[in-house]
């Protein structure tokens, strides 16, 4: 069985539906990479749940209060490593696409009559969320069993929301670089610079109140802080409103609202900043 979406791109239907087909054909075939790769899955599963069980551990004795409303750091620490799983399986998505590229079935990929190359960015997109969801429900069972709260139906709901917003944007910023750079060590090690740095430059492991100043507003300028902080308010709060107010940057409090409209806003800027590389001609 072979993993090519090339003889099912073809379609006479609406463009529309053509790019639904193509966008299925090129998921398809990331399942199937996944499923005779079952070990990337099962690492997958285990390393945020590593994350969670030990550096809740770390804190586990911390004087309550110490991370805000928080019932204690496995509740503080679960919006974290939430977010921070779906950011590094976003931000290693344009690692399939660059070995195509040196393999030389993306130059075939894209001499084909696609509608649009978007639809590979969709197809990561779905593919990382897919995985992402999975991740999810594992992290949450567990800070449920280290004794946080599980959100409200609804706060899940949207939670899911605000990690569909940043995985779409990580991943396209990902396919960029992997149609902009010359190869995959190049890749890795934009990956290895910001990988890090993004996660302690955020409120991921500590609230914003415990960072100095300049700190802070790095971290309040990181997209990642802007899943994190909603998806924390979630888990705290059962009602909510898109008025409710998320965290304090140093400019003033942010809204529920304004968060997703942050996120949104980073999808359409780096979806409009890859649009030339994906529309370049690779050698």
């Amino acid at each position: 069985m072979t993993d090519s979406p090339l003889p099912s791109l073809r379609s006479s239907g609406s463009p529309l539906e053509e790019f639904g087909q193509e966008t299925f054909a090129l998921t398809r075939r990331l399942f199937i990479q996944l499923r005779r790769r079952p070990s990337t899955l099962i690492a997958g599963l285990i390393q945020p749940l590593m994350w969670l069980i030990l550096f809740g551990a770390l804190f586990e004795n911390a004087p309550a209060g110490l991370f805000g409303a928080s019932q204690g750091y496995g509740q503080f620490l679960a919006a974290g490593v939430l977010v921070f799983t779906a950011f590094g399986g976003a931000l290693n998505a344009g690692l399939p696409v660059m070995f195509d590229r040196e393999f030389g079935f993306l130059n075939r990929l894209l001499v084909a009559p696609l509608v649009s190359r978007f639809s590979i960015v969709l197809a990561s997109a779905i593919f990382i969320t897919s995985l992402s969801l999975l991740q999810s429900v594992g992290i949450v069972l567990t800070s449920a069993l280290l004794g946080a709260q599980l959100p409200s139906l609804a706060g899940l709901g949207l939670g899911l929301a605000i990690l569909i917003l940043l995985v779409l944007g990580v991943t396209a910023l990902s396919l960029g670089l992997a149609f902009a750079l010359p190869g995959h060590i190049e890749l890795l090690a934009v990956i290895f610079i910001t990988n890090l740095p993004l996660l302690f430059a955020s409120s991921a492991l500590a609230p914003l109140s415990f960072m100095p100043p300049w700190l802070q507003l790095v971290a309040s300028l990181n997209p990642l802080t802007y899943a994190i902080e909603p998806i924390r308010y979630l888990y705290l709060h059962a009602t909510w409103t898109l008025s409710s107010p998320v965290m304090t940057a140093p400019w003033g409090e942010v809204s529920l609202g304004g968060t997703l409209v942050v996120l949104a806003s980073f999808d359409l800027l780096i979806l409009a900043a890859i649009r030339p590389l994906l529309s370049r001609k690779l050698v």
